[in-house]
């Protein structure tokens, strides 16, 4: 029985009065005590007990040899360009955590790329060869095109995912990433608005026509000086670029991205015939559409590819739902169920609360048609506590940088690093369970 003017617990006629004895002391109750309680009295017990020290927790098994599968996010670099990143991480996450690393050459198969990663502790080494799946292709094919088919397809693409479902379902499951959706657009809108007015500034002042031959090239010129370079410090043709790549992957009807994808197809075959303890599978933000595309179709083809390998699917800022929430990605829907099926897979989302460029709190399977199955477990991270204080600072009004962070290195040890992750002694499946009081033990 419970009084909360005095705030005393009866168990077992029993009294335990909060005030009376230390938070530490907490813990004596036993879980049928706890059970004895109201549920209201059990959640504030439950929060009152400390969680069990890193150092405290049982040893986990060791991984000598992994295979990784790395889907990149949508950005102008190649797989040299990623293996660069990847070093210069892997020296941060090396120097926080003090092990040694070793980042091989890029070596470039008929498939795909992939080089290979030694790290070592004191008294652990594990090897991992990381095949990376990058469209730099696609993003350059994207990029090359003139201002104004730049322009066109990006406004085309917006009005797609506006009329097919994916905006009302951005602002319904993550309206932060509906913002997100919007603003290239809005910028563009209110930068092309700018223009018109300089350009005909003459006609509103009932003007003679002649004056348009000053007004006009003064437009071109704001726009070339001014309104461009602005816009570049926001990326916004990059993310046009984007949200054509979005259509794409939610559509496949484009024939260069479905070639693409078929050779990523053979790519990732060829990487799960290689011997390995783990197997991981990791993808950041638009990469995760990519590779539950990669992975769900190899299943589709080949059902028996995962057969007795311990496979882990971890999405890093993971977008999905950027095309899955689109009325015409129905393939795509479909291959995220066959992923969810998969007994061998286990799948985790590492999402952070100050990412505005992923679905936070939302559960992807569910959204994307199929709540009878597991969904994927989530790990909440934090950026600024990966970085020192002045370097996050800096960063954190910047969107797209803070949601580069995860698969960048750290300045302290966290419980989320990329390199670990993909590099270190632990089962990828670890990190789904790390926190700031369960951090990962080398």
């Amino acid at each position: 029985m419970i009084d909360h003017d005095c705030a005393a617990v009866r168990v077992d006629t029993v009294p335990v009065n909060f005030k009376l004895i230390p938070p530490t002391a907490l813990p004596c109750l036993t879980s049928p005590d706890r059970q004895r309680l109201p549920k209201r009295d059990r959640r504030r017990v439950a929060r009152r007990q400390p969680s069990k020290p890193s150092s405290q927790m049982p040893p986990m098994p060791r991984v000598t040899k992994r295979v990784v599968l790395h889907f990149p996010g949508f950005e102008p670099f190649d797989a040299e360009a990623h293996r660069l990143r990847y070093q210069r991480s892997a020296q941060q996450s090396a120097t926080a955590w003090d092990f040694r690393s070793d980042v091989g050459p890029l070596v470039r198969t008929k498939q795909a790329a992939h080089f290979d990663v030694d790290c070592a502790g004191s008294d652990w080494q594990a090897s991992s060869r990381i095949h990376v799946f990058d469209h730099d292709v696609l993003v350059d094919a994207l990029s090359r095109r003139s201002l104004a088919r730049r322009l066109a397809g990006g406004f085309a693409s917006a009005l797609h995912v506006a009329f097919n479902g994916g905006l009302w379902g951005y602002f319904r499951h993550a309206w932060r990433f509906g913002l997100f959706a919007l603003f290239p657009f809005l910028l563009a809108g209110l930068m092309t608005a700018a223009a018109l007015v300089v350009a005909f500034f003459p006609h509103w002042l009932d003007l003679s026509s002649w004056n348009l031959l000053w007004s006009v090239p003064l437009a071109a010129l704001l726009v070339r000086q001014v309104l461009l370079p602005f816009a570049a410090k926001f990326h916004t043709l990059h993310l046009f670029a984007d949200w054509e790549m979005a259509v794409a992957l939610a559509r496949l009807d484009r024939p260069d991205f479905n070639r693409w994808l078929e050779s990523c197809v053979d790519g990732a075959r060829e990487a799960f015939s290689e011997n390995a303890d783990e197997y991981l599978i990791s993808s950041h933000s638009m990469g995760s559409s990519v590779a539950a595309h990669v992975i769900g179709l190899l299943i589709e083809r080949h059902p028996d590819i995962l057969a007795g390998k311990r496979v882990v699917f971890a999405t890093l800022g993971g977008a999905i739902l950027q095309c899955a929430l689109m009325r015409p990605a129905q393939a795509l829907r479909a291959r995220i169920g066959a992923i969810a099926r998969a007994k061998e897979i286990f799948w985790f989302e590492v999402q952070c609360l100050t990412d505005v460029v992923n679905f936070y709190k939302t559960r992807t399977v569910t959204l994307a048609g199929h709540p009878q199955e597991k969904q994927p477990s989530i790990a909440y991270i934090r950026v600024k506590h990966m970085l020192s204080a002045d370097r996050y600072r800096k960063i954190r009004r910047n969107f797209l940088r803070v949601h580069r962070q995860y698969v960048l290195g750290p300045d302290v040890r966290a419980c989320f690093d990329f390199t670990l992750l993909t590099a270190g002694p632990l089962p990828a499946a670890a990190f789904a369970s790390f926190s700031r009081t369960n951090m990962p033990v080398l």
